[in-house]
């Protein structure tokens, strides 16, 4: 596909990413920017790592789910933070058509990965909430392991067909992608091959790995809500509530995001909007993941207390 010729047109190994257009007095300031949320959301999230890691306390499902969380949202982070700094650093937005479907995957590899993720955690709320008995029994430590196996082996396996497929396609321009990284449809779209077997298989990735997460989160969410409303005290609601309300949160800004961006008509009018909706949940998510577990969770607290007297 690298050096084949179609007809007059020759096939492109160099595609130019605009990011967020070419207004050069403002390039300073969205590199700081973006630096620093990018050192504040790797420090955040491998603290809470870390945390948990040291901590025998926090060695329970829901923080072994949180660790797995924190580091998929560092990888987030890594994938696309870097490279967009990097071409803005040095003023080159000419990528490898080959690096750029290299991010692609590895970005969709982990997307694919959180998804399932969140629905887990979910889940595992709803044990905890609507069958606390039971809960000890069915979650313990070589469910969590394999379900967090299965999530990763799961993407890693439906992104590698979608690549491999993506790779087969015949690019011949133009290659410009009005994008700040390597997502699959702008990429898609620089195709001049017939891409209706590839828009398929990409129905399905999506429905696998978005619609069906999704609605086992709502799922588990409205049975916790329904057990939570059936508690006779005002206070006992409120301390069942607080255990799940910071994931829903995340759930919410990630699910919402991306319904958002993926919902909305590729328009040159909506394509910047596109483009904003798509920071909330490849740049916002992982910066305020460690920042709602660690404000609003009082065991992480203690555990930060606990680390910082053992260590002073």
């Amino acid at each position: 596909m690298w050096n084949a010729e179609k007809g007059n047109q020759t096939a492109i190994t160099e595609v130019v990413l605009v990011g967020f257009g070419t207004r050069l007095e403002l390039q300073p300031l969205l590199f700081l920017l973006f630096l620093m949320v990018y050192i504040v959301t790797v420090s955040g999230n491998l603290l809470i790592v870390l945390l948990i890691a040291s901590d025998r306390h926090l060695h329970t499902p829901m923080y072994f789910f949180l660790a797995n969380l924190s580091c998929l949202e560092t990888c987030y982070s890594t994938i696309i933070l870097p490279p967009m700094l990097a071409n803005w650093f040095t003023g080159e937005r000419i990528v490898a058509l080959r690096s750029c479907i290299a991010q692609y995957f590895f970005f969709g590899t982990s997307a694919g990965a959180e998804t399932y993720l969140l629905a887990v955690m979910s889940y595992d709320r709803y044990l905890a909430i609507c069958k606390p008995l039971l809960y000890a029994s069915i979650m313990h430590r070589k469910l969590c392991l394999q379900l967090m196996v299965g999530t990763r082996f799961d993407s890693f396996l439906f992104n590698i067909i979608i690549t491999y497929m993506l790779a087969q396609l015949d690019f011949c321009g133009p290659n410009v992608i009005d994008h700040y990284f390597c997502d699959l449809i702008p990429v898609e779209k620089l195709s001049c091959s017939d891409t209706s077997v590839f828009d398929v298989v990409l129905l399905l990735f999506t429905f696998v790995f978005t619609v069906a997460p999704f609605v086992l989160t709502l799922t588990s969410y409205a049975c916790i809500i329904a057990s939570i409303l059936k508690i006779p005290s005002t206070t006992g609601r409120q301390k069942a509530f607080s255990t799940c309300s910071s994931h829903l949160l995340v759930v919410c800004i990630f699910y919402g995001t991306i319904i958002i961006v993926y919902m909305l008509p590729d328009t040159p009018t909506l394509r910047d909007l596109n483009k904003i909706f798509s920071i909330f949940y490849t740049v916002l998510t992982p910066l305020v993941n460690p920042l709602i577990y660690s404000l609003r969770n009082k065991e992480v607290h203690k555990a930060l207390r606990r680390v910082c007297h053992k260590f002073c």
